[in-house]
Formats: structure tokens, C-alpha cells, sequence
């Protein structure tokens, strides 16, 4: 439980919160940012454009990830009518969000690569722990909001991407993806199916190669 750092190692812990107050806000803010510059206000008119974490944390959600290692973020607002580009303005917001978090990953990696290189710091160091723990936060939030379940951004490319004739496949999603993803995440942390742990162990070991290489 992530909450037991707190009590065992604060500073852990502390590291631990900011890089997931930063995976979550700059993902929230992406999302904010494409749907502005797509031509929708409703973001900005409600305070979402912005780097302040407090806006973009959802309470149950933010607790939630606390006590059990998985949570959400506050959806940010958007009306696709206000859309510039009709057809793949929905697309565009939704992918910002995970490529918000690609682009820290990359940042992060180059900082975290000129760190092991050019200082002398063991691999429990402070910094080091924060610097991976942002890198893997960022990827775990990036990767996960790719699945093509509602209410996940995934699902937003997906839709956009499959032609009318899939329509009833898009109404069931719909319906049932919020379950559908609900089960997949109860069966992979209390079950050890293993499939998400295993995707995200996957693209970790593909960090850590290029990183350490």
C-alpha cells in the first residue's frame, strides 16, 4: 500500500506524491491545452488550463490511489461542438493527454541519464528515486490511458478511427467499457492475471534499457 511510505520512509513517499501530482497535472493539462487550441473555451472558463495540480485532482479518485495503488484524475471539460477540425479534433485532445506524458518521459530520461553519468549517487538516492518515479508514473499513466475502454482516452482514438458500421460494437463500449475496465483492473491487482502488470512491466524494461544502457 502506498500509504504505508509515509509511515516507513516520508521522504519516499514525498518523492513518491510529486511525480504523481505532476504525471496527473500535466495530462489533465494537455487535454486542456489541445481542446483550447481546437477552439473550445469550456477548459479554460473552467480553470482547467493551468499547471496548479489542485485543479485537476478528483478527491475519490486522488484517495482511491492512496489506499489501494489506483486512481484518476478529474476529467477535464470539453464540448467538440466549439472543434475547428470536426473530425479529428476529439482525437487530438484525447491523445494529448498520454503523449503529455510520452514527452516527460523523454525529459525526465535525459535528466535522469545525465544524473547517473555525471554524478556519483547510489541508486537509492533521493533524486534517482524521484527522477525514476516519474518516469515510471508518467509511463503507467500514459500507457493505461491507451486502452480502448471507456472512459479511458483510448477509447476517444478508437471511436474516431472505426467507421459507422461499428457503430453497435461503439454503443456496447459504451455501455459496458467502464465495467469491462473496472474487471480487468480488479483481476490484474487482487486475481494476479497479470495482464496490465505485464504490459507495464514491458514498456519499464524498454526504459530501463535505453536509459541504462
Amino acid at each position: 500500500m502506498i500509504l504505508g511510505l509515509l509511515f516507513e520512509q516520508p521522504m519516499v513517499f514525498v518523492a513518491w506524491l510529486v511525480a504523481i501530482l505532476f504525471a496527473l497535472t500535466v495530462h489533465e493539462f494537455a487535454h486542456a491545452l489541445a481542446a483550447t487550441m481546437q477552439g473550445d473555451p469550456t477548459a479554460k472558463l473552467m480553470g482547467r488550463l493551468t499547471f496548479n495540480p489542485l485543479a485537476h485532482i478528483d478527491m475519490i479518485g486522488f484517495l482511491s490511489l492512496l489506499l489501494v495503488g489506483f486512481g484518476w484524475g478529474k476529467p477535464v471539460p470539453v464540448n467538440p461542438i466549439y472543434f475547428k477540425n470536426k473530425k479529428w479534433g476529439d482525437t487530438i485532445v484525447a491523445f494529448a493527454g498520454p503523449l503529455a506524458n510520452f514527452i516527460s518521459i523523454i525529459v525526465f530520461g535525459i535528466i535522469l541519464r545525465i544524473v547517473i553519468s555525471t554524478a556519483i549517487l547510489s541508486p537509492g538516492n533521493l533524486l534517482v528515486s524521484f527522477l525514476f518515479f516519474i518516469i515510471m508514473i508518467n509511463m503507467v499513466l500514459g500507457v493505461f490511458n491507451l486502452i480502448p475502454l471507456p472512459p479511458l482516452d483510448g477509447s476517444h482514438i478508437l471511436f474516431n478511427i472505426l467507421p459507422s458500421q461499428f457503430n453497435e460494437l461503439k454503443y456496447k463500449l459504451v455501455k459496458n467499457g467502464p465495467w469491462l475496465l473496472l474487471t480487468l483492473i480488479m483481476a490484474d491487482r487482487f486475481l494476479g492475471i497479470g495482464l496490465l502488470s505485464g504490459l507495464f512491466n514491458f514498456f519499464q524494461s524498454f526504459i530501463y534499457r535505453i536509459i541504462f544502457f
